[in-house]
């Protein structure tokens, strides 16, 4: 289970594997399907073949086995491009993915032209013009720069050459387009380091190979990546932050932010109904909001249900932990981070602040403190990161939904996600458990009138069955596969039937930052469709769509999800980007329509912010939220 800012590995994975595998944004709609008959049509990612690769020793060891790799790197370029031929997959994410993990594997065996061609592929299925335009830039450049200079030319020259290639093609893009993209490269490219990636490999790919004795499809293209960045990239990284933060000094101007002006703040004086909204998330501190959350009155905290509701202590919610089990913490225990919250909070800052290309205090420390780490540390540096993000994600969606709307009341349910390098294998009781807690949650929601629910969480078949493959559950890759679409069925089935059996209750939910397509990747809920169901996808200030913001038919609107300013525990505050962030900024619009005209049905409510959405002027299919524009429409 995932929180949508991506909890287990928040923003530093997402990068480090952006530039693992030369990753651009996904598009996230499907392309037109052109039929050929000796192709297999695949529907959903379940569909695509399993492959795995068995290997000797320890992936520490493997990344320096240069015979090693060569067999790995051949028999895994033999399988993209026996999946590429055989079958037609009818999703343009997962296709990008295959194009661009073939691009590497030509790269290693030194086919450039190949490699520039399959990039150029991947850039022409992109929908999101910065992705587009930056998509596989610093490979294609390395290549171009290689093939200007003669046959033995010096490393000086090399570096010249390519510094002089980036410098045009960069200072050739669009500034107002491209800034959010060029601001996190140059992030990763001040970070990125051997030693993380070591420590990347020792903290998960170590003990995930261990259990099962073999590698994944999706880790052999990692480990090859992995030995291509160490080998090819990791040079190039000083001159590359320095050609973007030059770039970057020279334009100096932020994209116009959209969201001030279209923003509706209550400034009469006339006395509204109380709205109930449910976060059900990870976790609220509920001291930050003390004076707007929900109260049970006829309940105690003294370790029994006093109120004879069927819950012990539910003075501001209910809680699950991590098996589905009830218990009393409406905020995260601490647990193994216990006496580390302040740095903590200092990683995650300093972290944002680096990949946004901010010079504050804050991200020197960071990226200090990565320059300067052992392998051994990583694994424990990216678990506090993560823990960090699913500490204050709970917290921070609920400051965005009751934003300005003195008529809002917040109520807790907490779920719990796995924060550690290795998440605990989901089984098929904690699966029928969790579904009966969706079940009991829904109902609690609807029997003290909860009017609006965010969900800025998913569950996806990829992360039942890597929590499977890192623990070493099941016989064979395709026997995990198997668990892990029965184990997805049992949660979509509880978690739809709770949803449709509440209509009266409008649930709002996230897209998902993993730049998919939410059908395709069966990804839950942001896969269902109900008419009490909202999904969100997310846009930057400008109302341009993020590299990372999922989509598809189901998302019916768009919200700001970049670098959104809310409370985390404690009552600090914080920026977070994500579809997490964006779905509570509708869950906020929605709160305020019901203040306005509480007597609305869920469906109304929906119809309105689609009906008062704009288009975003280049993807008309975008549709912006304007939350004034609606709010006025009925007053």
């Amino acid at each position: 289970m995932t929180c949508h800012t991506r909890m287990r590995s928040i923003y530093f994975m997402a990068g480090l594997l952006a530039v693992i595998f030369l990753l651009g944004a996904c598009a996230s709609s499907k392309p037109e399907a052109v039929h050929a008959p000796e192709k297999i049509v695949v529907l959903s990612l379940d569909e695509l073949p399993v492959h795995t690769y068995s290997i000797e020793g320890t992936v520490s060891q493997l990344v320096d086995d240069r015979p090693a790799l060569k067999k790995l790197h051949a028999e895994y370029l033999a399988d993209l491009k026996a999946d590429l031929a055989k079958y037609e997959i009818n999703d343009t994410a997962t296709l990008q993915g295959k194009y661009r993990s073939l691009a590497t594997m030509e790269l290693i065996a030194g086919n450039s032209r190949e490699a520039v061609k399959l990039l150029n592929q991947v850039a022409d299925m992109e929908d999101k013009e910065a992705s587009r335009l930056t998509s596989g830039m610093v490979t294609k450049v390395l290549i171009q720069a290689k093939d200007s200079l003669p046959e033995n030319y010096t490393q000086t020259e090399f570096q010249d050459s390519f510094v002089a290639h980036l410098s045009q093609y960069v200072n050739d893009l669009p500034y107002e387009v491209v800034q959010d993209n060029i601001k996190s490269s140059k992030g990763r490219a001040e970070y990125l380091s051997e030693n993380l990636l070591r420590g990347v490999i020792q903290s998960q790919l170590d003990p995930a190979v261990a259990a099962t004795g073999e590698l994944s499809a999706d880790q052999a293209g990692t480990v090859l990546g992995i030995r291509f960045t160490m080998d090819q990239m990791l040079a190039l990284n000083p001159m590359v932050a320095k050609v973007y933060g030059d770039y970057l000094d020279k334009n100096m101007v932020e994209k116009e932010n959209i969201w001030p002006a279209r923003e509706f703040v209550f400034r009469d004086k006339m006395m509204r109904p109380e709205v109930l909204i449910g976060i059900w998330d990870s976790g609220v501190d509920s001291d930050v909001f003390r004076d707007i959350m929900f109260v049970n009155k006829n309940e105690k905290i003294d370790g029994t249900d006093t109120d004879g509701n069927g819950w012990v202590d539910d003075i501001h919610g209910i809680a699950f932990d991590l098996d589905g089990v009830y218990n009393t913490h409406l905020l995260h225990p601490l647990g193994d981070q216990e006496g580390k919250l302040d740095k903590v909070f200092g990683y995650m800052q300093g972290f944002t602040d680096l990949t946004s290309a901010i010079d504050s205090k804050a991200a020197g420390d960071v990226r200090k403190e990565m320059a300067n780490m052992p392998p051994e540390k990583v694994g424990d540096f990216l678990t506090s990161l993560s823990f960090g993000g699913l500490y204050s994600h709970g917290t921070h969606v609920a400051g965005i939904a009751c934003q300005d709307n003195p008529f809002a009341r917040i109520m807790t349910a907490r779920i719990t996600f796995d924060y550690h390098n290795t998440p605990k294998a989901m089984t098929m009781e904690t699966a029928q458990r969790m579904a009966d807690g969706y079940r009991a949650t829904t109902k609690y929601f609807s029997e003290n009138q909860v009017r609006v629910v965010n969900m800025s969480w998913g569950w996806t078949f990829k992360e039942i069955e890597g929590s499977l493959e890192a623990n070493g559950v099941g016989e064979s890759a395709e026997e995990r596969a198997s668990m892990a679409r029965e184990m997805i069925d049992v949660l979509s089935e509880g978690l739809y039937d709770s949803m449709a059996d509440t209509p009266e209750i409008l649930y709002i939910s996230a897209a998902g930052n993993d730049d998919n397509d939410v059908e395709f990747d069966v990804v839950i809920p942001s896969s269902f469709e109900l008419p009490n169901l909202v999904i969100v996808g997310a846009v930057d200030q400008a109302g341009d769509p993020t590299s990372f913001t999922s989509g598809g038919r189901n998302v019916r609107v768009y919200a700001n999800g970049f670098q959104v300013e809310s409370e985390v525990p404690g009552g600090g505050l914080m920026k977070m980007s994500g579809t997490s962030m964006a779905s509570p900024n509708v869950c906020n619009l929605a709160g305020k329509i019901l203040a306005v005209k509480p007597d609305l049905s869920p469906e109304a409510v929906v119809q309105l912010i689609e009906k008062n959405a704009d288009p975003n002027q280049d993807h008309p299919n975008i549709l912006l939220i304007n939350p004034r524009k609606t709010i006025e429409s009925i007053k």
